[in-house]
């Protein structure tokens, strides 16, 4: 993990960014602190981030349409906070592109070490799965796990969170095989970010739309009833 990492904490409660801003410091982080949407995309303009922390409850433009345009065009983790504790806004958040949710209230000391495992995820490629030189071929495709990169068939890359990068090549490891949502999240989310399975299908919903040519009848990635998922092409690894 970076110890000079930059983290952007984005929310309109003034006492919550001076306490996240102070804490952080004090454990070796670089922050900055925006109250709304445009106050953080100044921040961006300014200075590249390595993690944001986005309150779901902003005026103006609201978190979750942040989250969901700004992976439109980037990979920056981003961690989401909200006083609202429903699953169904957790799972919002995830398939909006969210790498992490944490509700409020919150302790200090657990939002540091979420942050910290989600930057030593993006750091440190593989963790379980060391070395990561090999790179996985199938179906047209290519997975490549040292430079943490997907190309398509016409060698285009497509841009994939840690968390579905992480998953896709636990999958692609396990070709063939028949593997429980508990099993999914036991290998691919080695730092226990998440721990509940309906994590994996939104996981697995969101690598459906951006592989398959008909998500709704997928090739690549098939439901196995009461099962879970199998990676079905042939997989070369080099």
């Amino acid at each position: 993990m970076k110890t000079d990492a930059h983290i952007l904490i984005v929310d309109d409660d003034r006492e919550i960014r001076d306490l996240l801003q102070e804490y952080f410091q004090k454990h070796g982080l670089k922050v900055s602190a925006a109250r709304d949407e445009d106050e953080m995309q100044a921040a961006l303009r300014r200075s590249p981030v390595d993690l944001i922390i986005l309150d779901v409850m902003l005026p103006g433009k609201g978190g979750l349409d942040i989250c969901r345009e700004l992976r439109t065009h980037s990979r920056v983790p981003i961690i989401m906070l909200t006083a609202v504790t429903e699953t169904i806004d957790r799972i919002v958040g995830l398939e909006m592109g969210a790498d992490d949710y944490v509700p409020k209230p919150f302790d200090p000391r657990e939002l540091l070490a979420r942050t910290r495992a989600v930057l030593r995820r993006r750091s440190e490629p593989g963790g379980a799965y060391r070395p990561m030189e090999q790179i996985f071929r199938f179906a047209g495709w290519t997975l490549d796990a040292a430079r943490r990169r997907l190309l398509n068939p016409d060698e285009v890359r497509i841009e994939l969170t840690t968390a579905e990068f992480n998953l896709l090549l636990t999958l692609a490891k396990s070709a063939q095989r028949v593997l429980s949502r508990e099993q999914l999240v036991e290998l691919s989310n080695q730092n226990g970010d998440y721990s509940y399975d309906r994590s994996v299908d939104i996981l697995v919903s969101r690598l459906r739309r951006k592989m398959e040519d008909d998500p709704r009848s997928p090739k690549l990635i098939q439901t196995v009833r009461g099962g879970g998922y199998q990676f079905v092409p042939e997989v070369v690894a080099e």
